[in-house]
């Protein structure tokens, strides 16, 4: 029995002297915790999250563009300065009314009408304005009237003495009157008629004829008319 105690105990340090030792491990260190990403400061971000943006607004042009506009801008300056005379050089013409020589006494808007024989009745001439006309050299006084628009003549005769406005058919805004008219390039015996927007306007049309009138006393012809070839003239 003493043998097999002694077995048994020599087994167990055998068997503990075969055993490898148990080794003790160190744990690993934690790792550090990441810093917290923030938007108000671009450098706190963590490495991962870093970027750079690219201004938006007044940012300044890649030097490959500035050379590109520099060249586009150097083709334009060298572009030929082309210049094509006209086939056909047409001079100015001048011109003129026959109403240069005369200084405007008055002129009004107004619609004038002429009686038709033959048809007995009025008929329209033409709208525009009247102007009563006084040379500068001969002192004459004469009346002229032209259609808006076209500004052709529908009234052009001398202011004589002889000459009267009378109402028509009771209007106080119009007048009529007979004459030897010329606005179509020759004498021509007419019964006109002439009508103006209000009573005030007509008024003052038959004080300044009147006052045409007037002046012609001291003209020494005291014919109705002028003879044909003393007729008023306008282009």
């Amino acid at each position: 029995g003493t043998f097999s105690l002694l077995q048994s105990s020599h087994m167990s340090e055998e068997a503990a002297a075969a055993t490898p030792p148990t080794e003790t491990k160190e744990a690993a260190p934690a790792p550090a915790a990441a810093p917290a990403f923030s938007f108000g400061d671009p450098s706190a971000a963590p490495a991962a999250f870093k970027f750079e943006a690219a201004p938006v607004f007044g940012a300044a042009a890649p030097k490959a563009e500035e050379e590109d506009d520099t060249a586009a801008e150097a083709n334009l300056s060298a572009e030929p300065n082309v210049h094509f005379e006209p086939l056909v050089q047409l001079p100015e013409v001048e011109v003129k009314t026959n109403e240069e020589d005369e200084d405007v006494e008055y002129k009004q808007k107004a619609k004038l009408f002429r009686f038709d024989k033959d048809a007995n009745m009025w008929k329209e001439r033409g709208s525009g304005e009247v102007k009563i006309l006084k040379h500068k050299e001969t002192g004459r006084y004469r009346l002229l009237m032209r259609r808006e628009k076209t500004l052709k003549i529908c009234a052009n005769h001398h202011i004589t003495f002889q000459l009267e406005l009378t109402p028509n058919a009771g209007s106080d805004r119009s007048w009529v009157w007979s004459v030897n008219d010329f606005a179509e390039g020759e004498l021509k015996s007419e019964v006109l008629a002439i009508r103006f927007a209000n009573s005030e306007i007509a008024g003052q049309f038959k004080a300044d004829f009147d006052k045409a009138r007037e002046a012609m006393k001291s003209c020494e012809t005291k014919a109705d008319e002028a003879p044909a070839g003393d007729a008023p003239k306008t282009e």
